[in-house]
């Protein structure tokens, strides 16, 4: 016994010099291997549960599907008039439940690359906001809906009855399936109304310039962060770049870094500072009156334009050809003036 307790001590002592070693193995081990991994995240009863069938596994005739070890064929809705459910040849089918009780099959398909939309000659530089959810260079605005903030009320009252519930109830799964159910429409709401905005610029341009946004930097503001996940900017730029690579238009992202708000879009004049309260202000340099967002969407589009041309400079430098008769000039350069501001 006494001897197996001294092997332990012997070990743990080996061990331990080891790790303590610099010129151990342990040592050269890189830092990220190191670092404490996050515990794995398992799939939950209550959230979306979805199964993928492979072309082996269900069966597809005139229109009725058979999924494996089912005996009588799956009913279900079809949601496209225009195409008829019998001639599908699907290669994989998915079926799914969101949280709040709805079922949904899927069929995935293998079609022919659809031909780029006809050309329209035009450009469109897109600035995003939280006021207006999008401002276009030629002067068009989109209201912010605010989704969220629309149903924020009743999705509270849902949560605070479904919180008064016992856990494992009834009418708490009951209370959970209308908080859900109140999510899916909000969701629901955002991503239709996404759809038909990136559709309506995609249709009307044939070059988009847009703003690298740090959306997951800006959801650290505490004071803004529901507001910016409420507007959806992420889905807005992933929809706009497969749209984009379907019609066979050209999506310009412009840098993060480029100062698109306080830069003068007639002769390139930037400011040193531009507080994000100041709407409305004049350039010292020309004394035109600009608009925030607008000039900010002009300006985006005059670095999209370049970078697409690969001659005026990039996206990030103070050099890109602004609209105007008077050329800009360099931001370097730049002598302080007083600058009017308006709210």
């Amino acid at each position: 016994m006494e001897t197996h307790r001294g092997t332990r001590v012997s070990v743990r002592g080996v061990v331990g010099a080891v790790a303590t070693d610099p010129a151990s193995p342990a040592h050269r081990v890189p830092e990220l291997l190191r670092r404490p991994r996050p515990l794995p995240r398992f799939k939950s009863r209550s959230g979306r549960q979805s199964a993928h069938y492979t072309r082996s596994a269900f069966r597809m005739r005139e229109g009725e599907l058979t999924l494996a070890k089912t005996a009588t064929p799956l009913r279900f809705a079809w949601s496209f008039d225009e195409v008829d459910v019998a001639a599908l040849a699907p290669t994989m089918v998915v079926i799914s439940r969101d949280p709040d009780g709805r079922w949904y099959v899927t069929f995935a398909v293998d079609t022919t690359t659809p031909s780029p939309s006809e050309p329209c000659g035009a450009a469109v530089g897109v600035d995003l906001g939280l006021r207006d959810f999008l401002v276009t260079s030629d002067g068009e605005r989109i209201a912010n809906p605010r989704h969220l903030a629309r149903k924020a009320h009743n999705l509270a009252r849902y949560q605070r009855r479904m919180a008064r519930c016992r856990r494992g109830s009834s009418n708490r799964r009951k209370a959970k399936i209308k908080v859900a159910r109140a999510h899916r429409k909000v969701r629901n709401a955002r991503q239709d109304f996404l759809h038909r905005v990136t559709t309506t610029l995609v249709r009307s341009a044939d070059l988009i310039a847009i703003e690298d946004l740090n959306v997951r930097g800006m959801v650290r503001n505490r004071y803004l962060a529901r507001a910016i996940s409420d507007t959806g900017w992420g889905e807005f730029r992933r929809q706009l770049q497969y749209k984009c690579a379907r019609a066979g238009r050209t999506l310009i992202v412009v840098d993060r870094w480029y100062p698109s708000s306080k830069t003068c879009s007639n002769c390139g004049h930037r400011l040193t500072d531009l507080a994000l309260d100041v709407r409305h202000w004049t350039c010292p340099g020309c004394r035109t009156r600009h608009d925030r967002d607008l000039n900010a969407a002009k300006n985006i589009l005059a670095a999209g334009r370049a970078v697409a041309r690969g001659t005026s400079g990039d996206a990030c430098g103070a050099d890109v050809r602004r609209q105007g008769s008077s050329l800009p000039r360099s931001a370097v350069k730049q002598e302080t003036r007083a600058v009017r501001h308006s709210a």
